[in-house]
């Protein structure tokens, strides 16, 4: 009989976990990858034939982390290990398949059939990914098919993780009881506590955003790497019951057929900016996602311009035509913003800083009914190839994110503070003088439309 060695409490409720999508950690240090592993190895010596997919995002931490140990814990008379295929073939006729997945390859696992999958650090997928991977949990035996991840936050996947796991924000048919969370700090972990008792002193020592992630496993902590300032007690607001009319009015939008996403941003007289309303709408042609923007419009906003990216202005090769024109034909007109995505990422923490005035509140802020910018400002990440740019993925959170950034980067005008007639108190009015009774006073713009 095999000795899986002992499971700490948290570690054993995963093993025992009976719903279709289990997921395993927050903190680090909670023992995750190596519960998989028992997991995976367990799952194979207790169900024969079972089919197990184990993955990871880059294939040298999949040998390091998993195949190498995974192949120390199984003795050869048990299990043999084909390095050309990957695979890890049982005797009892079992086998546990690792891989890696990154951009485009998902062709790689469509039409295959496991049993049970494993995706080690799943913040590093999109969801995307993880819903492509799900489908491949089907078969004609009587296995139950699960899938069992391990996640801490941060990374691409913070969202959907956390959406899905910790939040527990479903959508239309997705099941709250196929989806468990067993979180787990360094503190579950007696045996790391002992073999490396200096570890949590690390943790403590982090800067206090990762501190509060990887200690403790705060998902609100790095929900945002790239924006860390956005934070609901600074920057958000309630909604307007109705934005002052004296506010100038803009709206900002990028545009796909995979995503239509518009902000209402009203200025204030101070300069100040309030994000009160926002659309994201997949599979719109241009004169529906117009009709919409317009239909979102009251017709008392009087908006001062609508800005859009520079692609929208390039000419279709069949009509000539652009979809600037479109939008324009169909009762939008644009404006071109710039998209120099370092200047306008820059431009937009600029917004969200404090500014100096006896508030001190940042430049930008967001009513809680757009929270999509809110959430995903606070889920895109850092491109890995220049620190001073955007991730593009998860792309369906870049979109409300780029219109914000085509909005923060063009130069808006302030709302200008009406100004009240200077009357005359009663029994002191001022007698007319010659001037403005045979020459009708000073030149104004009535003269202009005589």
């Amino acid at each position: 009989m095999l000795d899986l060695g002992d499971l700490n409490p948290k570690q054993k409720q995963f093993c025992q976990a009976r719903a279709r999508y289990v997921a395993y950690g927050g903190a680090r240090g909670g023992g995750k990858t190596h519960v998989s592993r028992v997991k995976a190895v367990g799952g194979a010596l207790v169900w024969p034939g079972i089919r197990i997919l184990f993955i990871r995002r880059e294939y040298p931490e999949l040998e390091q982390t998993v195949i190498l140990p995974m192949r120390r814990m199984v003795p050869p008379a048990l299990a043999s290990y084909r390095g050309s295929m990957r695979m890890l073939f049982f005797s009892n006729g079992s086998t546990v398949k690792f891989g890696h997945y990154g951009t485009g390859d998902d062709v790689e696992y469509q039409g295959q059939e496991y049993d049970w999958i494993f995706m080690d650090e799943a913040t590093q997928f999109t969801e995307e990914q993880f819903r492509t991977l799900g489908a491949c949990l089907r078969g004609g035996t009587k296995i139950p098919r699960r899938m069992y991840l391990t996640c801490n936050p941060g990374g691409v996947g913070h969202l959907w993780v956390k959406r899905l796991f910790v939040t527990r924000d479903y959508r239309p048919g997705e099941r709250e009881e196929d989806y468990l969370f067993i979180p787990a700090t360094v503190e579950d972990n007696p045996q790391l506590l002992e073999a490396s008792p200096e570890y949590v002193q690390m943790l403590d020592l982090l800067p206090e955003d990762v501190r509060r992630a990887w200690r403790y496993g705060d998902w609100d902590a790095m929900s945002g790497v790239f924006f860390p300032e956005v934070r609901a007690e600074s920057h958000c607001i309630p909604d307007f019951w109705r934005v002052p009319a004296a506010w100038r009015k803009y709206r900002a939008m990028d545009y796909g057929l995979d995503m239509l996403a518009c902000l209402w941003i009203a200025v204030d007289c101070e300069g100040r900016s309030y994000v009160y309303r926002e659309i994201q709408q997949a599979g719109l042609i241009v004169s529906r996602a117009a009709e919409l923007i317009r239909s979102l419009t009251p017709p008392e906003e009087r908006i001062e311009a609508t800005l859009a990216p520079p692609d929208l202005w390039s000419r279709q090769k069949d009509t000539g035509r652009s979809m600037a024109e479109l939008f324009g034909e169909n009762g939008v007109p644009l404006l071109r913003a710039s998209n120099d995505r370092v200047q306008g990422w820059m431009a937009l923490k600029e917004a969200l800083k404090p500014m100096r005035g006896p508030e001190d509140r940042p430049g930008l802020l967001i009513c809680e009914g757009c929270r999509g910018l809110f959430e995903n400002l606070r889920a895109i990440q850092h491109d890995p190839k220049n620190p001073s740019d955007c991730a593009g993925q998860p792309h369906s959170i870049t979109h409300i994110c780029d219109a914000a950034r085509y909005y923060a980067v063009t130069r808006t005008l302030r709302a200008e503070q009406p100004v009240e007639p200077d009357l005359p108190e009663p029994g002191k009015e001022r007698a007319a003088d010659y001037g403005e009774i045979m020459c009708g006073g000073d030149v104004d713009e009535g003269y202009l439309a005589y």
